[in-house]
């Protein structure tokens, strides 16, 4: 069974970088490779999402202080995380699937494939 394993996460302090990792263990034809975060008690909450194509997508709390890439072809995918703030402090979660539209592609209902998260904590 395919699985996404996330890595990257830690603890910084405010303004810090860290800079998030994730790879599945096996093929798969991907389209669409995303990161949620979920905050303790809330719902997964898109990030940024990066498809085939190249085309990037942002939610606006981390435009312009996070930037996605990655690798369709090879299922990884990596998230630069700059200029921290505490309100990032949430745990990190990949996602993937074959197709999706482009408006939602920051949906978490849109994936099907997920991996266990990475905590990332930013203390003021």
């Amino acid at each position: 069974q395919l699985q996404y394993v996330e890595s990257g996460g830690g603890s910084v302090q405010a303004g810090g970088s860290l800079r998030l990792s994730c790879a599945a263990s096996g093929r798969t034809t991907t389209y669409c490779m995303a990161w949620f975060r979920q905050y303790a008690g809330k719902e997964r909450e898109g990030v940024a999402a990066i498809d085939s194509d190249g085309r990037t997508y942002y939610a606006d709390s981390v435009r312009g202080r996070f930037i996605i890439s990655g690798d369709s072809a090879k299922n990884t995918l990596s998230l630069q995380l700059n200029n921290l703030q505490p309100e990032d402090t949430a745990m990190y979660y990949c996602a993937a699937v074959s197709w999706v539209a482009s408006a939602w592609a920051l949906a978490s209902g849109s994936y099907n494939a997920w991996g266990q998260g990475t905590q990332v904590t930013v203390s003021s």
